[in-house]
């Protein structure tokens, strides 16, 4: 289960039965969808905006602005990768409104994922999407009363510092409040149900206090959002882990 599957890179590289992917971004998930039922047409409609014609400033927001004004789900799915890759530093970041709106990424020539989607089309037929919010996910897979469920977590970061936030990933944001939640609710389901849940974020003084109850681990990586080589620098990260074990050693320990 991944209530913030985002690009899916645990799903990409873990070998379970069954997924349960999640996210809050309908553009994502739509795209995922197309993707799963017919991947084949997906590639040739994205295929001619990769041909190099559109990469240019014009083209790139015209195409900006199609994507904001229609409905059509297939279409949204379509400029969403397009605008994926070449929008600056792939970022995904969308208005109070909810329009769209990463700027052109002056790339030379951008990746045409065409491998990619092939392989995720395959694997994803064992997945089911949803777009809901994270608490229904939790929701969801207290119903089932399967201790055999691995909950993992990739919520939008933490902000390192109060000018580094950045939580505009889907409209409404991801705030601090809901990043204590997340962590209430996690604690429960590993304390009260048996099920481990596993969640990615920065290492702050923040995180680790929300994180008291868990076993945290800490690392460092590298950070590729800054355009500028020179400025990417290596960035604190942590593990936290909700398992069924430490709970109940927490427990006794207090």
């Amino acid at each position: 289960m991944e209530p913030f599957v985002g690009a899916g890179s645990i799903f990409l590289r873990s070998q379970y039965e069954r997924y349960v992917l999640n996210d809050i971004n309908p553009d994502l998930i739509n795209l995922f969808l197309c993707v799963q039922r017919d991947v084949d047409s997906y590639i040739e409609s994205v295929r001619p905006y990769f041909d190099g014609s559109c990469n240019n400033p014009d083209s790139y927001y015209a195409i900006r602005n199609e994507f904001n004004q229609t409905r059509d789900v297939y279409t949204r799915s379509v400029l969403f990768l397009y605008l994926n890759r070449f929008g600056y530093n792939g970022l995904c970041r969308y208005n109070s409104s909810g329009g769209y709106n990463v700027p052109f990424g002056r790339y030379v020539k951008p990746y045409f994922p065409e491998k990619e989607l092939m392989y995720f089309a395959e694997k994803s037929q064992k997945a089911t999407f949803t777009c809901l919010g994270f608490e229904a996910i939790f929701d969801h897979v207290r119903a089932l009363h399967d201790p055999s469920q691995i909950v993992y977590c990739d919520p939008p970061y933490a902000p390192i510092s109060k000018t580094a936030s950045f939580t505009t990933y889907a409209k409404g944001g991801f705030q601090l409040e809901q990043q204590q939640t997340l962590a209430d609710v996690s604690k429960s389901l590993a304390k009260e149900h048996g099920i481990s849940v596993y969640i990615s974020n920065h290492d702050t003084d923040f995180t680790r206090d929300i994180y008291t109850d868990a076993e945290v681990l800490n690392f460092k990586v590298a950070r590729n959002i800054s355009q500028n080589k020179a400025n990417r620098k290596k960035a604190g990260e942590l593990l936290a882990i909700y398992t069924p074990e430490n709970q109940t050693n927490s427990e006794d320990t207090a």
